[in-house]
């Protein structure tokens, strides 16, 4: 039988609490001239410096674990601040003008762990919401060339029966997605 993985090492990033800049006027030039293969100047150096100092914590992962509630049918304001920061040309993804998108991130692996208080999979839309949330989630993922994802979902909803149910199920998947996923 297998053990569970002492090697694993963990790195927790909590995006309430990250120092999450902005991405200004000198970062997206800074990323323009990326994309046409020229220079940076002084400021865009240094702001592209942090921009690949965030996200270089990102690709030395081997594994994923996206934890994150759906808000007004996508996802929170910090999540998207941080892939918009860290999905970069020629550290994500490349582009190739006939081809299309290339991620550059191989043989990674995600879990997106994933709530939502009204949504839940066959409830009727749009009057109780779309998700949008692991659509999303999805793309981004595939973009930067992750293709292995798993899903564990909890989404007791106000129309939910059984509430403690889903949360059952949804530890229980839990803990058959760490058996996989945590063993060497």
């Amino acid at each position: 039988m297998a053990t569970v993985n002492p090697t694993l090492e963990v790195d927790v990033l909590d995006l309430w609490d990250a120092d999450l800049p902005a991405f200004d006027g000198d970062k997206a030039a800074a990323k323009m001239n990326v994309i046409a293969g020229e220079g940076l100047d002084g400021v865009q150096r240094s702001g592209w410096d942090q921009i690949e100092e965030i996200a270089g914590r990102f690709i030395a992962a081997d594994r994923y674990l996206i934890a994150s509630p759906m808000w007004n049918a996508g996802i929170p304001y910090r999540l998207k601040q941080y892939i918009d920061l860290i999905h970069q040309p020629g550290l994500l993804w490349t582009l190739d003008p006939e081809t299309g998108y290339h991620g550059l991130l191989k043989n990674k692996h995600a879990t997106l762990a994933l709530t939502a208080g009204v949504y839940f999979p066959g409830v009727q839309t749009p009057q109780f919401g779309v998700d949008h949330q692991s659509t999303y989630l999805h793309v981004w993922l595939n973009q930067a060339g992750i293709t292995d994802i798993d899903e564990l979902r909890l989404q007791p909803s106000l129309l939910t029966p059984d509430p403690a149910q889903s949360l059952e199920e949804a530890l229980k998947g839990a803990v058959e997605l760490a058996q996989v996923h945590g063993r060497v």
